[in-house]
């Protein structure tokens, strides 16, 4: 299991873009038996408008673009669950996340 913090976070849905207001954003990468599959944890996040949009849309895929703290360039697909009890996100990604 890898570990990243992200410097920056911005999210494209639909016709959309915003880059995210939070207080922390970790990439997790977890490679087993042949597979690579990640996750974004995000905690702080200040928008309240977009938590509670993402907490009752249907559609919550989302492209994220990402910088981590040592300057890798991220480009990817995810899931946005939103959790708006705690101000945070798991952002799931699906499928391969370019810049590793």
């Amino acid at each position: 299991m890898e570990t990243y913090r992200l410097l920056t976070l911005e999210i494209e849905h639909g016709e959309w873009t915003r880059r995210l207001n939070m207080e922390s954003a970790d990439l997790v990468v977890v490679t087993e038996a042949g597979s690579r599959l990640w996750y974004v944890d995000v905690n702080g996040i200040r928008d309240e408008e977009l938590l509670d949009y993402f907490y009752t849309a249907a559609d919550i895929q989302i492209s994220l673009i990402a910088r981590t703290t040592d300057g890798r360039a991220l480009q990817g697909l995810a899931y946005f669950h939103a959790n708006k009890a705690h101000h945070a996100a798991a952002l799931r990604g699906d499928g391969e996340l370019r810049g590793l």
